[in-house]
């Protein structure tokens, strides 16, 4: 086996026009996937056995001709209505199950339960047909009769499964005519030049919430809840999750810890956010359990709310130490009214993740912790403010060794979401090896039941803990636009080279026009099915004269993909 990626040319129907490659383990399975497979080299059975590298990918593609969405075709659709659809279990999800309750101009949202075990393969994809004339498409995006005012996108549902990738988007079969001369062209456009392209406005942006629909920036106060309990620290409870080393505000660590991995996420997330000069108004929350000696479980508010984001930064530095104190510390006399508290600050904990941890406070409290957070919204929240509380635990809710009950993680959800006490909360969870069955319960929007998928981040590889908080930060603030510019300069920039270079952490600042593909700050995307969404959405203007009637354009968009391990993002140089 060589270091060389594969390249396989597949059929329209297969494929996104042959875009990309797919290596030899998954070929087939994944839209525009490739692999350098000398990471994970052995010999099994006097064969060689590489890594798998499998990128599949979901879409949503609309048209609106002036009176709302008709959707042109979709990945999966299990019914080839147009509208992406899959049957799960005996159960049918659709694209329109899933709105965005607080945005007017989304009609839907690509299905959050797609995964890498339920997307069909490429092979059963269709392109549809032309919205215009009936007829099957030839290329996954094509204009036939475009009006002024016409208006149109795709959003791309991207899961790297196994292993981190770098991705490229690319653009292929490019092909505009001039189409019929009609009579109005004649008198403007004399050579009937195809002119539709750079008349029509795109813009290229990451779909944080996959809804087909760019989404700017409201205030939003949020609370960050976090998990203070020994699980995300001690090896002796599986705290320590690699023994590479590891570079947190300054601090080299020789291994790798869960709360290292949240405190480098967290503060990337209020790095973005400061960044962006969002309006946010930001706190933070922890809760462990209880010692035999406690009777309050030792839950609370690490930092008060503020739009000071270097205080928040501040509080968030140095978690492990401040776990410490918390679950190994003893208790703090000196703490408000109550002797039996423990207090993140008061030094007394061992950090250490290898040393004896049988002393700990034992439990997970979660319930209190979401309790908390929200009275510290109640308290300091802002009026018209969006409010949202971002909940990370590795654990299942149960009782410490003190004497005290825990409350329902579910039911201190529940009434976040339903306002009570007010103010109503959108709860996000991120679930790190722990209970998915409970955080996922606790997820939804404010006033919604919960369940709700989209608010739920599942997440197999603790490794991947920084991405997730670079994706709610982007959620936060207004999703980042790659390219706004004429539809012909995109296409353009898609179809050079190998493409363009994509960011698996927006929180990280990447210019992905200008800023080389090995940056530091373009990180790969995580593996283990982490969904991310990029689109492309496009309109003609309505000053737009005669010049592009009976024009016609199409083109192909496609992914490429490699290995992190082995490789710097500079790609292998396969032309788009």
């Amino acid at each position: 086996m060589t270091n060389d990626p594969k390249l396989y040319t597949l059929s329209r129907r297969k494929m996104l026009a042959g875009l990309g490659a797919v290596g030899l383990a998954s070929a087939g399975t994944g839209l525009g996937t490739s692999a350098f497979f000398s990471d994970e080299e052995e010999f099994v059975d006097n064969s060689i056995v590489a890594g798998e590298l499998d990128l599949l990918v979901d879409w949503q593609q609309t048209y609106d001709f002036g009176d709302g969405h008709t959707f042109v075709s979709a990945h999966p659709d299990h019914d080839g209505d147009g509208e992406q659809s899959v049957e799960i279990d005996g159960e049918v999800a659709k694209y329109s199950d899933y709105p965005d309750e607080e945005d007017d101009d989304s009609n839907g949202a690509n299905i959050p339960v797609l995964n890498c075990e339920n997307i069909p393969p490429l092979s059963e994809a269709e392109f549809g047909v032309d919205p215009v004339t009936g007829e099957e498409m030839d290329t996954l995006v094509q204009f036939t009769d475009v009006k002024p005012g016409d208006s149109g996108e795709i959003t791309f549902s991207l899961h790297l499964c196994d292993n981190p990738g770098y991705l490229w988007m690319q653009a292929d079969n490019v092909s505009e005519s001039g189409g019929v001369h009609t009579e109005p062209e004649m008198a403007v456009d004399s050579d009937n030049l195809p002119d539709l392209a750079g008349a029509i406005n795109a813009r290229l942006w990451y779909d944080e919430d996959c809804d087909n629909v760019y989404d700017g920036a409201d205030p939003v106060d949020i609370m960050l809840t976090l998990d203070f309990s020994g699980s995300m620290l001690y090896d002796q409870y599986g705290g320590v999750v690699s023994n590479d080393e590891i570079q947190v505000n300054g601090n080299t660590y020789a291994e790798t810890t869960k709360i290292d991995l949240v405190e480098l996420g967290t503060r990337q997330f209020l790095d973005y956010l400061q960044s962006q000069n969002a309006d946010v108004n930001v706190g933070v929350a922890y809760f462990d359990g209880e010692g035999s000696d406690d009777d309050e479980p030792r839950t609370g508010i690490l930092q008060p709310m503020t739009t000071d984001l270097s205080v928040v930064d501040g509080a968030l530095s140095g978690l492990r130490q401040k776990l410490a104190n918390v679950v190994a510390g003893g208790p703090n006399d000196n703490v408000g009214d109550d002797p039996n508290v423990s207090d993140p600050a008061d030094g007394d904990g061992d950090p250490d993740p290898f040393s004896n941890a049988d002393s700990i406070a034992t439990g997970t409290y979660i319930g209190e912790g979401v309790d908390d957070a929200q009275d510290e919204l109640a308290s300091n929240g802002r009026s018209g403010a969006e409010k949202r509380n971002i909940v990370l635990s590795d654990g299942e809710s149960f009782n410490g060794t003190g004497s005290t009950q825990f409350s329902s993680p579910t039911g201190a959800a529940d009434d976040a979401r339903a306002a009570s006490p007010s103010p109503a909360t959108d709860v996000y969870t991120i679930n790190v090896n722990g209970s998915a069955s409970t955080l996922l319960a606790m997820a939804g929007a404010a006033g919604e039941s919960g369940g709700d998928p989209a608010f739920f981040n599942d997440v197999d590889d603790p490794l991947d803990i920084p991405s997730v908080f670079g994706n709610l930060a982007a959620q936060t603030v207004a999703e980042k636009v790659i390219m706004q510019d004429t539809l012909d300069n995109v296409l353009a920039a898609l179809a050079d080279g190998n493409g363009v270079p994509l960011d698996g952490n927006r929180a990280t600042l990447y210019d992905e026009l200008n800023d080389d593909p090995t940056d530091p700050d373009r990180e790969a995307f995580r593996g283990d099915g982490v969904m991310h969404c990029v689109a492309l959405s496009w309109e003609l203007p309505f000053e737009i004269g005669n010049e592009v009637q009976g024009d016609t354009l199409g083109f192909d968009l496609g992914f490429y993909t490699e290995q992190e391990r082995h490789n710097d993002g500079s790609g292998p140089e396969v032309a788009a």
